[in-house]
């Protein structure tokens, strides 16, 4: 039976960043935040008969793609909703990005706790402490990855690019909120497993 949602969710992803690629706010900032985007998806590309996911996984997957290439299009600390949030709430910064880092954890743990049950046979205990381990080692090296690059390619796009907005500590409050985000997905997974019997997609 041919899977009419992925298709879907490829439409859907290639026109947000067709659209996302219009005049961005920073160009260079633009193309160095897509490059991870595009090294990702040619992998789920390339891997998608080998080692493929539930169409949940996917459809998870494509909305943190989405909230990253927004990112992508205004930088992570100029997003329009960051700065409607911090006049709502009063904040003295724009949390744009500390709602994708959460969202990080919060929407990616499902697919990896798949490719660990399905590919590595991970089960009991394992199979929900592994999934959150494995996202604050990812929101870790992905911290580590973009410094380095940053330095490498044009360390003057340093603010732009990390987002940090002065706050010293911004890649280990990231990496706490991926975390967290972890947590929330995987009680909802082990509540989930009590609700909804096995086998369904």
């Amino acid at each position: 039976m041919q899977n009419k949602i992925i298709p879907l969710l490829i439409i859907w992803i290639t026109s947000f960043w067709i659209i996302a690629a219009i005049s961005p706010l920073n160009r260079h900032d633009w193309l160095m935040e897509n490059i991870l985007f595009l090294v990702f998806a040619a992998v789920l590309a390339f891997s998608y008969k080998k080692f493929r996911l539930s169409n949940i996984s996917y459809i998870l997957i494509t909305a943190f793609a989405t909230l990253h290439l927004t990112s992508a299009h205004y930088t992570y600390s100029e997003v329009p909703f960051g700065f409607y949030l911090s006049e709502v709430f009063h904040f003295s910064r724009n949390h744009f990005d500390r709602i994708v880092h959460f969202s990080f954890g919060l929407l990616l743990v499902y697919p990896v706790r798949e490719l660990l049950i399905r590919f590595a046979n991970i089960r009991g205990f394992f199979s929900y402490y592994l999934p959150i381990d494995v996202v604050l080692a990812c929101s870790g090296l992905f911290e580590i990855i973009e410094w380095l690059f940053v330095m490498m390619v044009n360390p003057e796009l340093g603010d732009a690019y990390l987002g940090t907005q002065g706050d010293i500590w911004d890649a280990q409050k990231d990496m706490v909120l991926a975390t967290i985000g972890a947590l929330i997905a995987t009680i909802l997974i082990l509540i989930s497993s009590f609700i909804i019997p096995k086998g369904k997609d």
